[in-house]
């Protein structure tokens, strides 16, 4: 116990027995022994217990732990670091620095809420940080999360079939990239993974008008088959769609309609044998592995 304890309870003590004197303070006695009892375990609690050594840290001295945890691949702890020094030095010249590799070391911990909060309000403080274009780059590869996981890897799941609402929130993160900063060493993987967005968007929507066609609804697939056609007219899931659409016309009796997609199909897919065997041609790569190396994002 401390010498601070000590005074609070002698203090505590007269004032007990002051109670104890009339007949209302006998009747409060057991409530005072319950509050000081709380207060005593709750003062040896903050005078015994852990303490962070990191809030006593100097700037430097946290930034240098950060970034050793960061180089260490230790990203729960850089995060949590880099976050208490733009939090404790918030105009110290680190501070920019610190919260951006902090939404970093939180993407990599796969903590994503907390990255995006990082990140969010880096890119709203420091609208002129020569950071910026890597900070939508980030932000992109946060949101864009094409880690299937174990489970997705053994059961074969497609990133086309999962919610499409943060694949479209990363192509406007890594479209900004490209449009703000044309120049920028991250424009060309941004172009990239927006191609393969694009293409996964695509294939999502073939995978439900297939679903709808494969029940009988067949108006409700050929109008996704349309709309696959129509907003991504250079992915490789067109293929697919119009020939989803060649079907479903011939099962809604409209012959006409179904000759005019057979002839688009031909022509824009001479070599192919869906109309023949009903599937596509299975590549060796999946369609959607269009990056040769991985970037790990971090910045450079």
């Amino acid at each position: 116990m401390s010498d601070v304890i000590s005074d609070a309870s002698l203090r505590l003590a007269a004032a007990i027995q002051k109670i104890v004197s009339t007949q209302q303070g006998r009747r409060s006695l057991s409530l005072v022994f319950v509050i000081s009892g709380t207060l005593l375990l709750g003062a040896c609690a903050g005078s015994d217990g852990q303490k962070d050594d990191a809030d006593i840290w100097s700037e430097s001295r946290l930034y240098s732990e950060a970034t050793d945890k960061l180089n260490d691949a230790d990203y729960a702890k850089c995060g949590k670091y880099f976050d208490k020094l733009e939090a404790r030095f918030p105009f110290g010249p680190y501070s920019q620095q610190a919260q951006i590799n902090a939404a970093y070391c939180y993407w990599k911990a796969q903590e994503q809420a907390q990255a995006l909060v990082a990140i969010d309000r880096f890119i709203k403080l420091y609208q002129g940080s020569p950071n910026l274009d890597y900070a939508y780059y980030l932000k992109g590869l946060i949101t864009f999360n094409d880690d299937l996981g174990w489970l997705g890897k053994f059961t074969g799941q497609d990133l086309s079939e999962r919610d499409p609402k943060a694949a479209k929130e990363a192509f406007e993160s890594f479209k900004t990239v490209v449009v703000r900063f044309p120049d920028s060493k991250y424009a060309p993987d941004s172009i990239d993974r927006m191609r393969y967005i694009v293409n996964s968007l695509a294939e999502a929507d073939v995978i439900v008008a297939r679903y709808y066609y494969q029940r009988g609804a067949y108006l409700a697939a050929a109008n996704r088959a349309q709309l696959v056609i129509r907003d991504y007219d250079r992915a490789p899931a067109v293929e697919e769609a119009l020939y989803i659409l060649i079907k479903s016309y011939n099962k809604l009796d409209m012959p006409d309609l179904s000759a005019d997609a057979e002839r688009v199909f031909k022509l824009n897919f001479p070599d192919s044998q869906m109309l023949i065997t009903g599937q596509r041609v299975k590549k060796e790569k999946r369609w959607w592995q269009i990056w040769v190396k991985e970037n790990d994002g971090q910045i450079k």
